[in-house]
């Protein structure tokens, strides 16, 4: 979400980041269990994390550098936040986008009163919106897309605050989901597509938001429903729900890659097991592009249910045959190729013993630029391997995500360069193969993909966006013009 450039980072190499929020409303130790459910989240973010809360009558925040635990895991800093409505989130890194003043909650004074807003997803128009509001006088504090919304809110003329926070979302294109804190209490929302997921819970007399159901099973709670799409929620301190549907009807366009590496595999999305969903897509892998092997090896730790439905399914063995270390921090898409080939070395090891002289079927969640995936190929053949051919549990990811995910510009991604055959030639495998987009509708419980009325957001796969990219278009609009300036006319 940082907007120190309207689409790309400073090095024109990453877009967005993913990230995770968690709030709680009536809660005896809402500050306590919001940290509890950002640390479940923390792989949906793990350059800054934050806390805001409310007392009754005050505001309080909390925000640091670093993850969950480095932040929120003392008596002390809990104490920092007291009252019964908490929210917090956690970040994904950028190059571009770090700072204090990026991380959420972002709060601000509003004349209605403290307006605390913590947003997963990203304004693909935000640009233009702030671009306008700077015009009319608005003075921003961060470079991030969700600060838009807070100034929207209070430019608005409708007298409530829910009718100004719906006024506000009625200007946005893109994907959100939002955990708001007011004085009246918590607001929870989910843009009209539901592109990016929001799941509501209970415990006691407390009501939750997060960005996946595990974090209700760390704090003990109830998962009660997701969130629709285009749905607004609102809880006051009387546990009193609310829920609005503000936006009419829309067909849902839930991000497929929550499926496929996003969610953590004990979540559930959209009502299915994200494990059972990726035993699912290696099966369907195994039915697609069957070939003869000794072993399954999956790339840990993201492809290892993919690689027990590969094995289930085909009959060949499923063995670890690459060892992770768990002090090592992601490497999904880092700054520079030389940082992503030391993390991988850093990161995993062949299990030599295991793999010499076998034929192996290595099985990842994706191919974003392809390094990764040939230093990984290059490990297993220096570990003896005889044969190496690749599998991976999503179609060929060409075409960059412009609503919240972390991915390259798409001349950086392989699959926008080159064919299959090509890319298998640049990881140096033997054989190459992608889970067709039917495939993995399939795996998820749906009919194969109908182009006309798709069930998710697939753009990264297909390059059909399901909303309108204003500061992309404007962006490109503006590049052109540069390119070929107006003739002059003496």
């Amino acid at each position: 979400m940082n907007l120190t450039h309207p689409f790309l980072d400073e090095d024109g190499d990453k877009l967005r980041e993913e990230c995770g929020v968690f709030g709680a409303v009536n809660a005896t130790d809402a500050a306590a269990a919001t940290a509890l459910g950002l640390h479940a989240l923390q792989h949906r973010g793990q350059e800054a994390a934050g806390i805001t809360s409310f007392d009754g009558t005050e505001f309080f925040t909390r925000r640091g550098l670093g993850h969950v635990a480095e932040n929120f895991s003392s008596q002390e800093a809990i104490a920092e936040l007291p009252g019964m409505m908490a929210a917090g989130h956690v970040r994904y890194s950028t190059t571009g986008g770090s700072g204090l003043r990026n991380i959420q909650p972002l709060y601000a004074d509003l004349a209605s009163g403290g307006f605390a807003v913590a947003h997963n997803g990203n304004i693909s128009n935000a640009g233009m919106l702030r671009e306008d509001l700077v015009r009319r006088g608005s003075i921003f504090q961060s470079t991030s897309d969700t600060e838009v919304i807070i100034h929207l809110v209070a430019t608005s003329r409708y007298p409530t605050i829910m009718d100004r926070l719906i006024d506000a979302l009625r200007l946005l294109e893109g994907a959100y989901a939002l955990i708001v804190m007011t004085p009246e209490g918590m607001i929870a929302c989910r843009d009209p597509l539901g592109i990016r997921p929001l799941q509501m819970g209970r415990v006691g007399d407390a009501t939750l938001f997060a960005s996946e159901t595990v974090a209700f099973d760390v704090v003990g709670a109830e998962f009660v429903r997701q969130v629709e799409p285009g749905e607004v929620i609102k809880v006051d301190f009387d546990g009193n729900v609310d829920s609005l549907h503000p936006f009419g009807n829309h067909s849902a366009r839930p991000c497929i890659f929550e499926h496929v590496y996003f969610s953590r595999p004990d979540s559930v999305f959209d009502g299915r097991s994200i494990y059972e969903a990726r035993k699912a897509i290696g099966a369907e892998l195994a039915r697609e592009t069957p070939i003869e092997a000794d072993l399954v090896v999956p790339v840990p730790d993201s492809g290892v249910p993919a690689a027990i439905g590969y094995a289930q399914e085909s009959g060949i063995p499923f063995e670890l045959g690459i060892i992770r270390s768990h002090y090592v921090g992601r490497t999904f898409i880092q700054p520079s190729d030389g940082a992503r080939h030391s993390g991988v070395k850093r990161k995993h090891n062949a299990n030599r013993a295991l793999v010499e002289g076998k034929r192996i079927v290595l099985i990842d969640d994706s191919i974003v630029r392809g390094t990764t995936s040939l230093q990984i190929v290059e490990m297993m053949r220096d570990a003896g391997a005889t044969e190496v051919h690749f599998r991976v549990a999503s179609p060929p990811t060409a075409h960059s995500c412009f609503y919240g995910v972390d991915t390259p510009e798409r001349s950086k991604l392989l699959a926008a360069r080159m064919d299959v055959e090509p890319m298998r030639e640049f990881i140096k495998a033997d054989s190459l193969a992608f889970v067709s987009i039917d495939g993995l509708y399939r795996a998820v419980g749906e009919k194969p993909r109908d182009a006309a009325c798709p069930k998710f957001c697939d753009a990264c796969f297909t390059g059909d966006y399901p909303t309108s990219l204003t500061d992309l278009a404007r962006r490109d609009d503006k590049q052109q013009q540069l390119a070929f300036p107006s003739e002059q006319v003496a």
